[in-house]
């Protein structure tokens, strides 16, 4: 949620500028120039000036953070800590975001247009409980254990699925970010972590923060980078077991292709949505809508995602007909009812093929409820439980209960 114009500059008065101290590539517990020595420019997007050159990674970069992070995994001790080890370093984690969030929040502020007052009071320290969201799930990671049939018994590990690369968009750059890197960590995944290349600023800050609370060397790597060069590299890299992004459905197109064609990778996918309200007619409504007007369900306004304030007015008479037309599009992310009827709002979010629902509210986001879409809104959930699940592999190990005859 980006604001630009007067609302901005004002509060940016009163907001000290940070000093920009991280500018180049973070692997394996330092910060390196690029092989290549290439850097880009990271824009300010309220005045269109140049706030820092970026080191510019590209495959060369990708392969070295990659064996980092397949170093940190199958020799470090990460993933072989107890879940409480884990845990305690992550809170410590959350603790340095929580002393350090004006400047956190001043990143985001000049790097992607935020709202200084909304980073520093809801963006930021959301992260740092997201930390401690998952920090407190790390020891509780456990498999089952199977009565089989005949004479064998069988239990369930749940393991960390590996290496893992992370491609994060520009429009929330902390709070994306943290929606894939806690669960991850709480697993005991090392991964790697492109941001956009709009906002690589407190991606590289976050880094710095995750080595001094203790994150091992190689464990949290990340390298900025155009989506065409580094993150095509995550996306068919050999080496790479699980790749975590958030974007348009166009890319996350591309990033399926490349896993299907290099080693299978396990993907997830947040994509576009076009998410629509259905405000029924027992429901108050303000006749205040801003750059709204009629259309048809075939418009592009009305298909396709357009980043933009703008919003389409459509009638219907029944229920059905407000059903039909809501699942009547490509997308599934999300969707709002507006209603005073317990069976309307009960049948219709029952009915909607999206990946959330929300009824007498709208964009309403907790760590707790998992949030992904359906159709080409994409595949896998964000936050909750079932995000850490993203990043576990089950095993099944099969004993017999009686002697066996093969000793």
């Amino acid at each position: 949620m980006g604001l630009g114009g007067g609302m901005l500059e004002k509060e940016m008065k009163h907001v000290k500028i940070p000093e920009i101290r991280f500018t180049k590539l973070f692997i394996n517990g330092e910060f390196v120039d690029s092989v290549s020595g290439k850097t880009f420019e990271t824009i300010d997007p309220r005045t269109g000036e140049v706030i820092a050159r970026m080191a510019e990674g590209d495959k060369v970069d990708v392969d070295l953070a990659v064996k980092a992070a397949r170093e940190a995994f199958d020799h470090g001790p990460w993933p072989r800590f107890s879940g409480s080890e884990r845990a305690r370093i992550m809170r410590k984690f959350a603790d340095l975001i929580d002393d350090n969030v004006e400047e956190l929040a001043a990143l985001d502020t000049i790097d992607a247009g935020k709202l200084f007052s909304r980073g520093k009071a809801i963006d930021i320290p959301s992260v740092a409980g997201q930390l401690r969201y998952y920090a407190g799930a790390a020891d509780k990671i456990h498999g089952e254990t199977l009565k089989m049939s005949r004479e064998f018994q069988a239990y369930t590990l749940r393991e960390p699925i590996g290496v893992v690369g992370l491609i994060i968009p520009w429009n929330f750059p902390s709070g994306i970010l943290f929606m894939k890197v806690a669960p991850a960590l709480a697993a005991g995944c090392t991964m790697i972590v492109k941001p956009a290349e709009q906002t690589p600023l407190s991606a590289l800050y976050y880094a710095n923060l995750a080595k001094l609370a203790g994150v091992p060397d190689g464990v949290l790597n990340v390298v900025n980078g155009y989506g065409p060069t580094a993150g095509a590299a995550i996306s068919s890299h050999m080496d790479i077991d699980k790749v975590s992004f958030t974007g348009s459905t166009e890319v996350g197109r591309k990033v399926m292709e490349a896993s299907a064609k290099s080693n299978l990778k396990v993907v997830s996918l947040e994509l576009g949505g076009k998410s629509p309200v259905i405000i029924f007619d027992d429901a108050d409504v303000d006749e205040a809508a801003h750059l709204a007007f009629l259309g048809t369900d075939d418009m592009r306004i009305a298909t396709d995602e357009i980043f933009g304030p703008v919003m389409s007015l459509m009638k219907f008479k029944t229920i059905e007909e407000a059903i039909q037309r809501a699942n009547n599009t490509r997308y599934g992310l999300a969707a709002g009812i507006v209603t005073k009827s317990l069976n309307i709002a009960n049948t219709v979010s029952r009915s909607i093929r999206a990946g959330i629902i929300w009824i007498n509210c709208y964009f309403v986001f907790d760590r707790d409820c998992p949030y992904g879409g359906y159709k080409m809104s994409g595949f896998g959930r964000d936050l909750g439980l079932e995000a850490l699940s993203k990043y576990l592999v089950t095993k099944s190990v099969v004993t017999p209960i009686y002697d066996s005859p093969w000793l």
